[in-house]
């Protein structure tokens, strides 16, 4: 295989510095690009890797120029890892307009160039909170659930140009940004209504029991996810999935809330099906024409 062209984003430390070393150990050519690049991704020096100041939050036109600077290193893009992102944040609009908008900025950027050349893989990395979100981390589990969504449909959109896009959905890894010991610095910052001090109590009691305990290890997560993106190691032969969970409890997290879904639906199936269609609806053709699940 020749050598792949990867441009990752937020890679000051956690997955992003993972997936830069990862990449480079396998040969390939990395962009690695984050905020203050010249201070935080200065521990890339010496390594091979090109760096890029990017800040996924700076208007669409900005990101645009940006990347397309960066694709000029180089002279295309084959892989986009969009791993740039906030943790447990008060700043809620913040939160969506780096962990969301950022994505699409930058995916929007890329796609041109993976579009001219008819290859590449657009990797997010999301999370299983996307699947199940805790008490106190809705707004987190809601960004990672919109990632969730828009992978579906740009699988669709970017399929004909024979472009690949993947979902990964790690668990708990120690990484700062899925650092718990944040979870209590949140829960003792926040708005301290009387109505969810219980709320607040059980974050704290969570973030004490798991900090520095979580299960994931950084480098075998990434080294799993580059092989999914490579093809190779442990997914060699297999079929790229539109999301992918990695981890063991992120496992459990998803097949338990896709169990539940499914017990849901079987309690309600004799008094949902047909109850609310409309009487002159002749089939399910119309259905079948508009909606079509993804084959994983």
């Amino acid at each position: 295989m020749a050598p792949l062209v990867w441009l990752i984003t937020g890679c000051s430390s956690g997955f992003g510095a993972q997936f830069v070393h990862s990449a480079l150990a396998r040969g390939d050519k990395v962009i690695a690009t984050g905020r203050n690049a010249a201070t935080k991704l200065k521990h890339f020096d010496g390594t091979g890797a090109a760096i890029v100041d990017l800040d996924v939050s700076l208007p669409e036109a900005d990101v645009k120029k940006i990347v397309d600077e960066a694709a000029k290193i180089y002279g295309r893009i084959d892989v986009l890892v969009n791993n740039a992102g906030y943790g447990i944040n008060e700043d809620y609009r913040n939160l969506f307009n780096v962990n969301v908008f950022g994505a699409l900025s930058v995916t929007r950027a890329v796609l041109p160039y993976m579009r001219a050349q008819q290859s590449g893989t657009i990797a997010f990395v999301g999370s299983m909170y996307a699947w199940w979100a805790p008490a106190m981390v809705s707004v987190y589990g809601a960004a990672k659930g919109a990632l969730r969504a828009i992978v579906d449909a740009l699988a669709a959109e970017v399929a004909p140009f024979n472009i690949r896009t993947v979902d990964f959905e790690p668990g708990y890894f120690q990484t700062p940004l899925t650092d718990l010991a944040k979870l209590a610095q949140y829960t003792s910052t926040a708005q301290s209504l009387d109505a969810y001090a219980g709320h607040r109590a059980g974050m704290a009691v969570l973030a004490k029991a798991l900090d520095g305990n979580e299960r994931g290890d950084v480098q075998k997560g990434v080294e799993l996810m580059v092989d999914v993106i490579r093809g190779e190691g442990r997914a060699s032969g297999r079929k790229v999935p539109l999301r992918l969970p990695i981890g063991d409890d992120a496992v459990r997290v998803i097949e338990g809330t896709c169990h539940n879904m499914l017990k849901v639906i079987d309690v309600w199936r004799s008094d949902v099906v047909g109850t609310t269609d409309r009487e002159e609806f002749k089939g399910e053709e119309g259905f079948e024409a508009v909606v079509t699940v993804p084959d994983v």
